[in-house]
């Protein structure tokens, strides 16, 4: 029978993370593996609280490790997956859950199931939504020059000329083939990991999915929406990406490396002027039309300081995590 290794990553939100816990050992009934809740360095408690709960609540298929280092999304995953099965043995699948999602009974075996039918697929992921139930956009194409633009400009005409570029397309309402699927819920191959490797960890929060899923699909391993797995999700609890009064340079670092090391330098600085090209469009339609900036302030500002900060550097590194 195949394993599977879930992993949940805290960081500063033990009371949620013991709530998704609790859901995720319902939907590990009846399959074999365990349960790794790593603690990402949060520096609140988090750890003891969870050590302390998950003994107190007799939860023998769930281990608590501690990181040692806030070292991201990335690293921290990458910590729970190199742990392996509490009793040392490789799993057969990696199944990561966010810290901030709670699984239906069915979800993970749903995610099994269509691995195990489904030999030629290196990752499935869950539809996500959230607790009202209304759908949260998960399910992505890769980004590209033609995306960076179609998502800036918010333009009709130029959503329908670039339609095969939409980096968010309408999510799909079969199980089907996607290019890459948000980290909330998604299970993963220890063979294909194997193969192409982690997630890279000079990525500290955002596009480490992206490029893990890329360098999949690059070695013939696609990713799959599984419709039939469904888990609710809150979103943004450790990042508080819905509170951004400004772009985090982390964001920015991330997205330019993901370009550089996926497609180029060439590419990542015309993926950035295709961008802020597509934002001064959009900006100049909402002052005619009155309409309110969505953005985070000084976003296009930021996006092209970064972007030139970046080159003057030599491309290297500009921003702190």
């Amino acid at each position: 029978m195949a394993s599977v290794l879930t992993v949940i990553l805290n960081w500063r939100t033990a009371e949620m993370t013991l709530r998704a816990t609790e859901a995720a050992l319902v939907a590990m009934d009846g399959i074999d593996g365990g349960l790794t809740i790593v603690d990402n360095d949060s520096g609140d408690g988090s750890f003891e609280r969870l050590s302390a709960e998950v003994a107190a609540r007799g939860w023998r298929r769930v281990r608590v490790l501690q990181s040692g280092r806030n070292g991201g999304f990335g690293a921290g995953n990458n910590f729970g997956i190199r742990a392996g099965l509490p009793a040392g043995e490789t799993p057969d699948y990696i199944y990561l859950l966010n810290s901030d999602a709670f699984p239906a009974p069915d979800a993970i075996k749903a995610l099994l199931m269509h691995l195990e039918s489904h030999p030629q697929t290196g990752f499935a992921g869950s539809r996500i939504h959230g607790e009202d139930g209304l759908p949260h956009h998960t399910a992505f194409r890769f980004p590209s020059i033609g995306g960076e633009f179609e998502q800036a400009a918010r333009l009709g005409p130029i959503s329908r000329m670039l339609r095969g570029s939409v980096v968010a397309p309408p999510l799909p309402v079969v199980t089907g083939r996607v290019d890459w699927l948000a980290g909330a819920s998604l299970m993963m191959r220890q063979s294909v990991l194997d193969r192409i490797g982690l997630f890279d960890e000079t990525f500290f929060l955002y596009f480490e999915e992206t490029e893990l899923c890329l360098r999949a699909a690059r070695a013939g391993f696609p990713t799959d929406y599984v419709v039939e797995s469904r888990v609710a999700h809150i979103g943004s609890v450790s990042t508080g990406m819905k509170t951004w009064a400004r772009i985090p340079q982390f964001w920015l670092e991330s997205r330019l490396y993901y370009y550089t090391k996926s497609h180029g330098r060439a590419y990542a600085v015309v993926a950035t002027l295709a961008h802020v090209a597509g934002g001064l469009i959009w900006r100049a339609r909402a002052l005619i039309q009155r309409k309110d900036f969505i953005d985070p302030a000084y976003y296009l500002y930021d996006m092209s300081a970064h972007a030139v900060r970046w080159v003057a550097s030599g491309f290297r590194p500009v921003a702190e995590k």
